[in-house]
């Protein structure tokens, strides 16, 4: 990965965290390693809801929505980790897995799919 796509991947962390503190959700945990292929972006609490969230940030839509990023063995990943964070966890009971796309240019877009 470029540096320039990690600048962009880290700018699109901000504002999804940003769009999550708007919405009223507690932001748990950031960039949460479980092993070398599986992170989850952000972990955050909705209610009574622990939300484990994928974010996609594209500078523009030439190349597609960052929805489109999101792989069978991407999601898979995220289980992984999200299984294991609740192993470590039990007192959460309702979860779930969103995923956030955010196209930079031409105008800032933020969409949010819950539940996926």
């Amino acid at each position: 990965m470029t540096t320039k796509n990690k600048e962009t991947g880290a700018k699109g962390e901000i504002l999804a965290q940003e769009y999550f503190k708007k919405l009223g959700y507690e932001i748990i945990e950031t960039n949460k390693r479980f092993s070398r292929a599986c992170e989850i972006d952000i972990i955050a609490k909705d209610k009574d809801t622990l939300v484990f969230c994928e974010v996609k940030t594209r500078s523009s839509d030439f190349c597609g929505s960052g929805f489109e990023a999101i792989t069978k063995t991407k999601y898979e990943h995220i289980k992984t980790g999200l299984f294991t964070y609740l192993q470590e966890h039990k007192n959460y009971k309702k979860f779930r897995i969103d995923a956030i796309s955010i196209t930079l240019k031409p105008d800032l877009k933020i969409n949010h799919l819950k539940n996926i």
